[in-house]
């Protein structure tokens, strides 16, 4: 059966410079050597990678009807994704960051929230929701946990497999704020300093096994250049991240989720759906941008099969 996702929540355009070590002072300019934008954010960021890795996508969200939204939209359709399932917000700017990367591939942020905050469970499309295979919500705690599990549950009941990434630090109160809609989650896919900040668990996993104590069905962690963390009530599983030259790790963490999430809808393991999406975030890491890179599933696979891997610990 066809894979088919929808994306649901953060919609970011993204505009990267690369390297940036400081901000001139006053009106000072300093040189550098790229400039570039592109589609990212927890929903639209992961939405263009599920699409290269040949899942068939829609995108759900708000943007704002200023031409940064359009050029957004734009730029997700270039890549198949259907957009029809975005709203547009009058008056409302588009939500967008601006990214000095630092040499590194780290990289701190200036962003405007924007069309993102205020989508309401009222506005989800729930027919097109259940009528898809995968429902990815990116970025729950912008709506809060009973929003979200209103939008959650009903689809999960459907038999709509379910996931979720965040966006917020990790902090016990986020965890407060999002509880109600674990339950409804059958995949989580934080960052280690997400679930060590919202559990104030001693390890990672011990941090994990708390979440799947909430109610998720399976946590899968990154961990940067220690790979990934895969947990669920009978296993922990981990799996390392590929040996890449890292010029940028933004969308990282989207890419790892698209290619886990693709990786489920092919029927892999989860441990090889984990390979899937290190080896996407691997790709995506050494460029600018969340849409770095033109692969596919076979040239996705092909570099997890001929690329080495950093140690997990």
């Amino acid at each position: 059966m066809t894979q088919t996702v929808v994306t649901l929540g953060a919609h970011v355009f993204d505009v990267q410079v690369r390297p940036v070590e400081a901000i001139p002072e006053g009106q000072g300019a300093a040189l550098v050597e790229q400039i570039r934008f592109g589609p990212a954010g927890t929903a639209a960021g992961t939405a263009v990678t599920l699409a290269k890795l040949g899942a068939w996508v829609r995108s759900a969200g708000a943007v704002g009807d200023d031409p940064i939204g359009d050029l957004l939209l734009s730029m997700l359709a270039q890549y198949g994704i259907d957009t029809s399932l975005v709203l547009r917000r009058a008056g409302v700017q588009t939500s967008a960051s601006v990214l000095p990367i630092r040499a590194d591939g780290s990289r701190p942020a200036f962003h405007v929230p924007g069309a993102n905050l205020g989508y309401e469970p009222s506005e989800a499309p729930l027919a097109a929701l259940t009528r898809a295979t995968h429902l990815h919500l990116g970025g729950p705690e912008l709506m809060g946990g009973a929003a979200a599990a209103s939008i959650l549950a009903p689809v999960r009941a459907a038999g709509v497999v379910t996931s979720a990434d965040l966006l917020a630090p990790g902090d016990p109160g986020v965890l407060a704020w999002i509880e109600p809609a674990l339950s409804s989650l059958d995949y989580l896919l934080p960052n280690e300093e997400q679930v060590l900040g919202l559990t104030g668990a001693a390890s990672l996993e011990d941090g994990a096994r708390a979440l799947l104590g909430q109610g998720v069905r399976c946590v899968a962690v990154t961990r940067g250049a220690r790979g990934a963390l895969v947990v669920t009530a009978e296993e922990t599983i981990a799996v390392p991240a590929f040996a890449v030259p890292v010029v940028d790790t933004t969308g990282c963490g989207d890419a790892f989720s698209a290619g886990f999430l693709r990786g489920l809808g092919l029927d892999r393991s989860l441990r090889d759906a984990a390979v899937l999406g290190c080896s996407a975030a691997g790709l995506v890491a050494q460029g600018l941008g969340s849409d770095h890179g033109e692969f596919d599933l076979a040239a996705a696979d092909a570099f997890a099969a001929a690329t080495p891997v950093l140690p997990t610990e």
